[in-house]
């Protein structure tokens, strides 16, 4: 009989679900002998959509058309709301996840989620004592307190820098609980080369391919930050990905620019668009940081007080490898552009350094975790208002 690995998420970002995903995607062939499960976590706490049917939007709607519009800044005092919220509720959500922890009988569960992490680990080991829990860090860093690392529980984490791992073990946690990977969870996609030449796609695409592309993404909405660095970029051959936002693909596409451009909406062929580019402008998110620099590229990102606080780490990451330029605003990105272009060649070298292979090496950690777990006596029933 198969056993369940549940993978957590939500979808708030993107972000989460996919880590998940990616992780899915490297399982199914790693470990055929589990039955790996996606876990939608507001779909276990909200089954019956009463947050829906009361404000008319899903919470991870709400979060997400904030992102879209750019309102990022809002979002660190509604963290601490939210924070405040879940501890509220606390031992409401841990009985409801006790009951689904008891119905779905899963061998080990592994999230991909902040926050509530608390809530999810005192409900599984008092309803199924002895099954393993483990959170990967979907951000380079903890935003510490109570965001992805929580104090006084018997749990492993998997962090993808060396920041996370020191935040862990200060937090308390055993070396023996605390496993470094090297780097975030990127689609196995991303490892593939494509079965193109990349020169041939230029030139199909219309780009000169003995000049240097840039690729400009803001995740799945774009950003209107988009406009203004094509404007300022217009020598620079340049990829734009708006996403779903198709009035700023057509803005963008409309706009008169003395280098070739190519502006694409949503699209599922990511790795391509990044294998033809040179460098990456974006948001400071740590999958669209590590997926540009799994491609070889060196990116250039903002952070400022805009800037989501759990995000504020990666442009210090960043900037700390060398592996690109950070700016406190797009406002002279053309300037920046040059810098990079000017040295390219040794913002190449450093990326190249970064060996990316976590959605590899996550599979087998969790198998011995497994194993550990089930060649440990039984825990008895413990009240979750205690464990630890």
């Amino acid at each position: 009989m198969k056993k369940n690995i549940d993978l957590i998420y939500f979808n708030a970002g993107g972000g989460h679900r996919a880590s998940a995903r990616a992780l899915e995607a490297v399982l199914k062939n790693s470990h055929p002998q589990w039955n790996v499960r996606l876990v939608n976590l507001f779909e276990v706490l909200d089954s019956r959509q009463v947050y829906k049917r009361v404000t008319g939007v899903a919470p991870e709607e709400f979060y997400n058309r904030q992102l879209a519009k750019g309102w990022t800044m809002a979002m660190t005092p509604e963290l601490r709301i939210l924070q405040a919220f879940i501890r509220l509720t606390h031992q409401v959500m841990v009985k409801r996840l006790q009951e689904h922890w008891i119905e779905t009988e899963p061998a080990m569960v592994v999230s991909l989620v902040p926050n509530f992490n608390r809530a999810m680990y005192e409900s599984l080991v008092s309803s199924l004592p002895g099954v393993p829990y483990v959170t990967i860090l979907t951000d380079l860093a903890d935003n510490a307190p109570n965001f992805w690392i929580e104090k006084n529980q018997q749990q492993h984490f998997i962090c993808g820098t060396d920041k996370a791992v020191e935040q862990a073990c200060a937090a308390g946690h055993p070396q023996s609980h605390v496993h470094p990977s090297s780097g975030m969870l990127l689609h196995p996609d991303f490892y593939k080369k494509p079965e193109i030449d990349r020169r041939e796609q230029l030139i199909t695409a219309g780009f000169d391919p003995d000049k240097p592309v840039g690729l400009v993404m803001f995740g799945g909405h774009g950003s209107k930050a988009m406009i203004k660095i094509a404007k300022q970029l217009s020598d620079v051959q340049m990829i734009y990905i708006c996403g779903h936002n198709a009035a700023l693909a057509k803005k963008i596409g409309k706009m008169q620019t003395r280098a070739h451009k190519l502006v694409e909406g949503f699209t599922t062929q990511m790795p391509i668009f990044m294998e033809m580019a040179d460098f990456f402008i974006g948001k400071p998110g740590p999958g669209s940081i590590s997926e540009a620099i799994r491609k070889d590229m060196p990116v250039i990102i903002v952070c400022n007080k805009w800037t989501m606080i759990q995000e504020r780490y990666n442009g210090e990451w960043v900037t700390k490898n060398g592996l690109g330029i950070v700016l406190p605003s797009f406002a002279k990105i053309n300037e920046a552009v040059h810098e990079l272009l000017d040295n390219l060649d040794s913002f190449r070298a450093r990326v190249k350094e970064q060996d990316n292979r976590a959605v590899f090496e996550v599979p087998d950690i969790l198998e011995n975790i497994l194993q550990q777990s089930e060649a440990a006596p039984p825990l008895p029933l413990s009240d979750p208002r205690t464990a630890s």
